[in-house]
């Protein structure tokens, strides 16, 4: 049985990762900012009809909310957790780091790239984005302006940032990338 702790820190979770206000939610679920502020700190427990008011806000289905609901949350993955991301790239592979959580606001991918694998603003669909070279090199083309980043550089994208990463080397390339 989920607990009304993990209820509303789970509906708090879900509310960011759909960018919304509590104000926006409150007022379209027609409840108090208040009130849905006091259910995502646990201080107080919504009615059946509250929740699917809130989770039909956020586009939510209440048996898919409450998947997973006796399991604990997750803090440790393995190596073998990783999974690779649906879309394919030639000379890429993309490596979701933390598959199992839920409404998570960040996500940490490796990206591991083969001579001649590049990606674009256009494969990437994220608002913001961090990343660091862990091995390799790598050039970025960022506005049209390139630049070679090597192990231990960092780069940092905005959504409306146009920019590709490419591997113009023989040596694998490995690039952390935490996206937001």
């Amino acid at each position: 049985m989920i607990s009304k702790m993990e209820i509303g820190r789970k509906l708090r979770r879900l509310r960011k990762s759909k960018s919304l206000t509590l104000e926006e939610v409150a007022q379209r679920a027609n409840l108090t900012k208040g009130f849905l502020s006091q259910i995502e700190r646990d201080k107080t427990s919504p009615s059946v009809a509250a929740l699917k008011q809130i989770l039909d806000v956020l586009g939510e289905d209440m048996s898919h909310f409450f998947q997973n609901a006796g399991e604990p949350e997750r803090n440790i993955f393995k190596r073998s957790d990783r999974r690779p991301l649906e879309e394919e790239f030639p000379g890429v592979l993309m490596e979701t780091l933390t598959p199992d959580i839920q409404y998570r606001e960040m996500d940490p991918f490796l990206v591991t790239m083969e001579r001649g694998g590049r990606i674009t603003d256009d494969d990437f669909d994220e608002e913001e984005a961090f990343g660091y070279v862990l091995e390799g090199e790598v050039w970025m083309t960022i506005k049209g302006e390139e630049h070679r980043l090597e192990q231990g550089d960092t780069f940092y994208l905005f959504p409306e940032t146009e920019f590709s990463m490419e591997n113009r080397r023989e040596e694998r390339a490995k690039v952390l990338i935490v996206a937001y």
